[in-house]
């Protein structure tokens, strides 16, 4: 089975400790794996871990992974006394210093920057990993699932785009021999033919071309992370249909040549998707 690189999973659940966890994984196109983390305050801390299990499910693709939790409501107060302190030092210091009289009312201490707040319920990396773990799996093997899906549809439809190439390769073959047989008959002289023949066979063309069909259509039965085989195979193959166009005596064949390098081009476009 192939995979395609495009997938989406997501995963969320509610942790009576820490809150609403949700975990989500877009994948798109890539030549190697990369993995981009929007992470909460605190979870830094677990980039490698997240991305070993990532590494372990997927071989190709750009990765982003997006970790939201919602804590829960603030339960209490917390009151910043080191600061506190340091504020009334100051403020004391200030009233020596200008000879005020004025006394610090508590409700002017508390509106002081930093010194009320409310408690939060912060993550901490290897704290909520217990709970994390086995929500990025699921999401994974729902990213999995997707891009297997996915695959399966390129897979039918690389298939059918490669077996039009053999119908259009037999088309060419079949008028090469007829074409080659014509313009022998109209020419006498021996030396003349001989060097007909060695300009304008295009055998060798034809044979790895043929190769390079049937082992593309291999590739996708065998399954397996073959993306890059497949987009060297497709590469292949347009350079022998680029040979077969400008060698040919025959504009016919010529054209059909052209044909197919066009729809092997619409197969490299598919392959670069594949894993």
């Amino acid at each position: 089975m192939i995979s395609s690189m495009t997938g989406f999973g997501s995963q969320e659940s509610e942790v009576d400790s820490i809150g609403r966890i949700c975990v989500e994984l877009r994948c798109t196109n890539h030549k190697f794996l990369e993995t981009v983390f929007h992470l909460p305050e605190g979870l830094l801390s677990l980039e490698d871990k997240i991305k070993k299990e990532i590494e372990a499910k997927i071989r190709r693709g750009r990765i982003l992974c997006v970790i939201n939790i919602k804590g829960k409501e603030a339960q209490g107060i917390f009151i910043n006394r080191k600061l506190l302190k340091n504020y009334l030092h100051e403020l004391n210091n200030i009233k020596k210093e200008f000879n005020i009289k004025d006394g610090l009312a508590l409700d002017s201490l508390i509106r002081l920057p930093g010194i009320l707040s409310l408690k939060e319920n912060k993550p901490v990396g290897m704290h909520i990993w217990e709970h994390l773990k086995p929500l990025l799996l699921q999401a994974l093997l729902g990213l999995l699932k997707t891009r297997q899906k996915e695959g399966r549809a390129l897979a039918g439809l690389l298939v059918n785009r490669s077996e039009l190439l053999k119908k259009e390769l037999c088309l060419i073959k079949r008028r090469f021999g007829s074409e080659v047989k014509m313009r022998l008959r109209k020419i006498k002289a021996e030396e003349e033919r001989l060097a007909f023949l060695k300009g304008a066979d295009i055998a060798e063309e034809m044979d790895r071309l043929s190769f390079h069909i049937n082992n593309f259509q291999q590739k996708i039965t065998k399954g397996g992370s073959i993306g890059k085989e497949l987009d060297f195979i497709t590469q292949e193959m347009q350079r022998e249909a680029n040979t077969l166009a400008a060698k040919s005596f025959d504009l016919v064949i010529s054209g059909r040549a052209v044909q197919m390098k066009s729809q092997i081009e619409k197969i490299r476009e598919q392959v670069q998707n594949i894993e």
